[in-house]
């Protein structure tokens, strides 16, 4: 497996040159990619831009990927899964946490404590992916990619350095596991896009926000608030993310095509994309170092604390996925399962 990790870099790592100019052919393609998050934000950049400048470049330019940054065709976030699906755009990179209990499957990379290493979790991902999700809680989309972010955490106006510490604070959550997590722990859940954090931070509307390290950056996170609590181990919660594309769009190229597509695509790819968000972690966490802000973080044995209150949350997960017809504790030991296979 380490050897797969260490091809990533040579795979998706740098940009690709653009190929001699080949005349153009009859079944040329032109691909709509839209997503809600800034071009200069970390994902785009250092992610969806690479996968889109390779797939240009291996198709000898037959296919070009215009890409709309910060929901520029309209919509919002939660709806990216259904312009995929419905045609609005070809491509869509959306956070399945946006539409909570719509991909139970996914769920179980949501759950508190669950994740620890990004890449080993996109792997992961995309193996269960493979055998539970395609043809269930993705029948109506291509997959191209399924990862998550680096180790989620608390950012925060007050200092939390254990459970009783968020107590009445208002806590912009991602998902809706990490919401009854919020909830179990005294704060209240406060629903809200990613992209609409920096103004609910400086109106007080929000006492804090669950996010990863990378993106803090280009929501200026560390400026606004002056505490943030990270975590030895498993991390307090993490999200899922799919690069999906409409599936009639993509049945409609031409084989030569479809299989540019899949080459640079499926686990290699979830891999490299989990793996480059969590390396965007370790700039941004600098800029609130650089800045003196207080960061604190949960030893492992401290952590055990906080894992046990989030008992509950499985719990209740695994009654939830059961009237789906869905075994959720064989997923969460497979998750685990698969997670350490990685490792190895």
């Amino acid at each position: 497996m380490k050897t797969r990790r260490a091809a990533l870099g040579a795979i998706f790592g740098t940009l690709v040159a653009a190929t001699s100019a080949a005349p153009l052919a009859a079944q040329d393609v032109t691909l709509v990619m839209h997503q809600f998050l800034p071009a200069q934000a970390n994902v785009p950049k250092l992610i969806l831009d690479v996968w889109a400048d390779k797939v240009e470049a291996d198709s000898n330019g037959r296919i070009a990927i215009e890409r709309y940054p910060a929901m520029q065709l309209g919509g919002t976030p939660p709806e990216l899964i259904d312009q995929a699906i419905d045609g609005v755009a070809d491509i869509v990179w959306a956070v399945n946490g946006f539409t909570p209990g719509r991909f139970p499957h996914t769920e179980v990379f949501e759950l508190p404590f669950m994740t620890y290493d990004a890449e080993a979790t996109s792997y992961a991902y995309w193996k269960m992916f493979e055998e539970h999700m395609a043809n269930t809680d993705f029948a109506q989309v291509k997959i191209l990619g399924t990862w998550v972010h680096g180790p989620g955490m608390l950012h925060t106006s007050d200092p939390v350095d254990e459970p009783a510490d968020l107590e009445g604070m208002k806590i912009r959550g991602g998902s809706r596991m990490v919401n009854q997590l919020l909830e179990l722990l005294g704060a209240e859940p406060i629903g809200l896009p990613v992209t609409a954090i920096p103004e609910a931070l400086s109106k007080g509307v929000i006492n804090g926000t669950t996010i990863p390290w990378e993106v803090t950056a280009a929501l200026k996170v560390s400026e606004l608030v002056d505490n943030h609590t990270e975590f030895d181990g498993p991390a307090i919660y993490n999200l899922t993310f799919v690069l999906a594309m409409n599936q009639e769009r993509y049945d409609s190229l031409p084989k030569d095509l479809q299989k540019v597509i899949d080459d640079n695509s499926g686990l290699e790819f979830s891999v490299f994309a989990g793996g480059t968000m969590a390396a965007a972690d370790g700039p941004a966490r600098q800029i609130a170092v650089d800045r003196g802000n207080n960061i604190i973080t949960i030893s492992a044995e401290d952590a055990a604390r906080w894992e046990e209150l989030a008992r509950p949350v499985y719990d209740a997960w695994v009654a939830d996925v059961a009237d789906k017809g869905i075994d959720g504790q064989a997923l969460i030991d497979q998750a685990k399962a698969l997670m350490q296979e990685y490792a190895k």
